[in-house]
Parts: structure tokens; sequence; C-alpha cells
């Protein structure tokens, strides 16, 4: 595993004095693209704006068509401008804001792929009512209603007034020292005149590639200032955030008071089926052997024998369900070497490496192990893989497990492999899971569960 990586704004490596002209180049370069993504925008509010100023052309027509009632032209304009007008807003605001909608996501994506500024969707969920033809209208202009769209909006114009200039200033200023540099040999008659001409002509040269070199530094410092600029306005609000994290809350609430109660049924019939039936059995064994004790005391002693093999099976049944529930290693070791008893018991060649400087939360701590337990089935059942490698750390207030085979791959969520019921498990603690299994393996699997870890002198056991 790699120890870190650049943000795409670094200007470069250290140690590699001249990697710092290819990085500012690249961002030189996506500054201009950001450029023409300003002009796409710039395009679609005159788009907005056409109708609207038309609708007004047709309104003042309207009102001062008694002026000019004689002219036959002029009727015809009066009469149609207006509902033209209102026609083409009603044709093209909803396709237009979903054009707008569109670049911002755009934007946001290619600020934190370039720019290393991460931006959030903040956008509302479409709205879904029961009744057919309110939902149809609701969808038709949900986009408008939504706080985000007149961000996205307003982010256009701030945009075209000041973004170019942090997105073009490195370009600019490359493009102009590279001019300087060759002016010495376009004003080479000027440094054959006395005076200060030719003096000037030559140092031109040098002054453009000092301009030059001061753009390249610049431009993936610039790079990153656009990007926080563009996540100042495209970023989720507080209350959008707000809005987001209480569905997300609803969502997970809902999945595990569903897995929970899916998890009292399997527990509850698993003792109807296993060890309430061995018990039952084994009472009315020892019911026979106590009406033939008497009369038959081999027969007894063989019922006798038989209720303590009922009886050991019925432990070992209630084991395994204890064990299903809460492993007593989880409760007693922790995380960590519960999950090396795992690697231990798994048919495959396991290799676990990392450690935990205290323990999770005893929630999370479940959530993990089993997670990794089911990780491990699925790959000795699926994968066709003769080893794994199992990663176990905690920095920066997060728990992460990544579980990599070398398997044949084509792991799916969307399959219904048991990733996507990790995923809610997960998801209950605000917890990631990513998936990275091409056809042909090798499968990677991270996990990331948010947590804080107590000491382990003061950890329950």
């Amino acid at each position: 595993m790699s120890s870190g990586t650049m943000s795409p704004g670094d200007p470069g490596r250290r140690g590699e004095p001249w990697s710092w002209i290819g990085a500012g180049i690249i961002a030189s370069a996506r500054g201009l693209a950001f450029c023409g993504l300003m002009l796409a925008g710039a395009g679609l509010l005159l788009t907005l704006a056409a109708p609207v100023i038309l609708t007004a052309l047709g309104v003042g027509l309207l009102l001062n068509g008694p002026r000019w009632a004689g002219h036959e032209t002029t009727a015809v304009v009066l009469r149609v401008a207006p509902f033209a007008g209102l026609g083409i807003s009603l044709f093209l605001i909803r396709r237009t804001l979903r054009a707008v909608r569109w670049l911002a996501g755009l934007t946001r994506r290619l600020a934190g792929e370039w720019c290393g500024v991460p931006i959030a969707d903040p956008y509302l969920p479409p709205p879904a009512l029961a009744g057919q033809r309110v939902r149809l209208g609701r969808r038709l202009w949900w986009p408008r209603s939504d706080p985000a769209t007149r961000r996205d909006l307003l982010w256009l114009v701030a945009d075209s007034c000041v973004g170019w200039v942090l997105a073009a200033a490195s370009a600019g200023l490359v493009a102009y020292g590279l001019v300087a540099l060759v002016l010495p040999a376009v004003g080479l008659p000027v440094a054959r005149t006395p005076g200060l001409g030719g003096l000037v002509a030559w140092l031109a040269a040098p002054v453009g590639l000092a301009v030059a070199a001061l753009g390249l530094w610049l431009a993936p410092r610039l790079l990153r200032v656009y990007g926080m600029f563009a996540r100042s306005m495209l970023a989720p609000t507080g209350q959008a955030e707000l809005a987001v994290r209480v569905r997300h809350l609803a969502q997970t609430r809902s999945e595990t008071i569903d897995t929970g109660a899916a998890q009292m049924r399997r527990i509850e019939r698993d003792l109807h089926d296993g060890a309430q039936a061995r018990l039952v059995a084994m009472g009315m064994t020892l019911d026979a052997a106590g009406q033939v004790l008497d009369e038959n005391p081999a027969a007894a002693r063989a019922l006798l024998l038989e209720a303590r093999d009922a009886s050991v099976k019925a432990l070992a049944e209630l084991r395994d369900l204890v064990r299903g529930i809460h492993p007593p290693v989880l409760a007693d070791r922790g995380l960590a070497d519960a999950i090396r008893a795992l690697a231990l018991d798994s048919p495959l060649r396991a290799h676990l490496a990392g450690q935990l400087p205290g323990r999770p939360p005893a929630p999370v701590e479940s959530a993990a192990y089993f997670a990794v337990s089911e990780l491990l089935a699925n790959v000795s059942k699926h994968a066709r893989a003769g080893q794994v490698w199992i990663d176990i750390r905690h920095d920066a207030g997060m728990l992460r497990i990544g579980v990599t085979d070398d398997g044949c791959g084509g792991a799916d969520p969307a399959r219904g492999t048991g990733l996507r019921g990790l995923e809610r498990r997960l998801a209950a603690f605000d917890g990631v899971l990513a998936v990275s299994s091409p056809p042909g393996g090798p499968t990677v699997v991270n996990m990331e569960i948010p947590c804080a870890l107590s000491s382990p002198k003061t950890s329950s056991c």
C-alpha cells in the first residue's frame, strides 16, 4: 500500500526540481479548460435571458399598442411577441436549467480531480408524490424550486465576472512571457540602432522568461484557489447538508431496524429448530428413562447416554448461536485479535497487517468483525482465490480495514453478492464500502468507519 498521494493541486514533488514546470503546464491547460466551461455557462445565461427579454419586449409593445395600431405589421407583432416569449420560456427554461445543473456538476467533479478541492452534491432528490398528475408537474419544475439551482445560476454570473481571472491568469502570464521571449528576434533591427532601443529589446528575453516561469509556478496555486472559489458557491449550504444528513439517518435507521428484526427472526428460528428441539427431546428421553429405571436399568442407562449426547449437541448449537451474535473472542481480545482468529480459521492463506492502539465502540467492533467475516466467506466461496490480505488500522479518526484477494474478480455490489448488505450495515455508522474488482482480479475491498478508540486500559472486556 502506498504511504501517500499527491493532490491534484500540488505543484510538484520535493526532490524533483523540474517537476513544477510540467505541473504548471498541466494546471495552465486545465485553467483554460475551465474558461471553456465559463463560455458555455455564459451561453446558458444568454439562453435564459433571451426569452425574458422577448417577453418584456412583447409586453412593452402591447402597452404601447394604441400608438401603432394603424400598422398591420405592428398589430401582428403585438399579438405574437408576448405569447412567443412565454412559449419559448416554457420550452427552454427547464432544459436550460438541467444544462446548468449538468455544467455545475461537471465543475464540481473537475474541481475535485484537477484542483484537489472536493465539492459535494447539494441537490435535493426528485419529489415522489402519490398522484401521478401532480407528480408529473412537480417533476417538471422541481429543479427550479431547488435552492441549489439558484446557487448554480449565481455561480454562473460570478464565474463569468471573477472566475476567469483565476483560471486564465497563469496561462496569460505564460503566453505573455513566451511572446516577450521571442521579441529579440523580432526586434533585431532595433538592437542595431543607437540608444536604449537595443537594450530594451534584449532585456525582453530574460523578463519574458521570468514572467513565463512565474506563470508556471502560480498555475497550480491559482487552480486550487479557483477550486476553493467554486466550492464557496457550489458546495451544499448548511441547511442542505442538514437535510441530506436527516435523509441519510432516516434511511439507515429504517435499514438498521429491518436488519435487527431479521436478525431476531433468525435467532428465534435457530432456537426453535435447533437447541429448543433438542432440549425438548432430551426432556422426553429423561422422562422415559425415569419410567424404566426400576424395571430395566440397562435401557434407562442407554436413554441417559442419549440425553447426554443431546445436551452436548444443544450446548454446541447454543455456543454457535452466541458466537454469531457476539463472538467471545471479540469481547475478550478486541477487534484486531478477533480478525486474526478469523484469518486463522479461513481455508485460505491469510496475511494480516496492522494493529489498533485501542478499542472502537462495541457496535462498531461488531459491525467491522462481521463485515470482515462475510468478506472472507465470500472470498472462499466465490473468488477462487488462494491468498487473502487483511490490513487494519486507525488514523485521522477513521477505522480503515482493507481485504484483498488474488481471485478471479468480478465482484459487483449491484448483483447481490452480499456486498449491498455490508454497505447497509456500515452506513448505520456513517461508514463506506469501496469495491474494486476488475475481471481477472484482484478484488480490493476497503471499509472506512468514523470512530474514536478507547484506551486499552479503560476498555471493558
